[in-house]
């Protein structure tokens, strides 16, 4: 079965880093475009970045373009969200994301808080 275990989060002051990290497992990875979701509490799930299955096409939201960089390693089935530059709206749970099978599948979510 599709697993996707997001790991990286954590609270970090504006103006800092933190790297994301999604290991998919039960899909032939190499072959997905993956993408980064994010849910600040009392708003809608959006879309923050997605990338082809072999990475050569990058998408980003506006208000994390220049500041967030979306990569994969397809021989570890991982895709990785590198955040800089973080401010307090970047808040949120973020997820993984793989649509397979024309099914959506998410994982568990890891908490970003960006405060002071």
């Amino acid at each position: 079965q599709v697993q996707l275990v997001e790991s990286g989060g954590g609270l970090v002051q504006p103006g800092g880093s933190l790297r994301l990290s999604c290991a998919a497992s039960g899909f032939t990875f190499s072959r997905y475009a993956m993408s980064w979701y994010r849910q600040a509490p009392g708003k809608e799930r959006e879309l923050v970045a997605a990338i082809t299955s072999i990475g050569g096409i990058k998408n980003y939201a506006d208000s994390v373009k220049g500041r967030f960089t979306i990569s994969r390693d397809n021989a570890k089935n991982t895709v990785y969200l590198q955040m800089n530059s973080l401010k307090p709206e970047d808040t949120a749970v973020y997820y993984c994301n793989v649509k397979y099978n024309a099914l959506n599948y998410w994982g568990q979510g890891t908490q970003v808080t960006v405060s002071s």
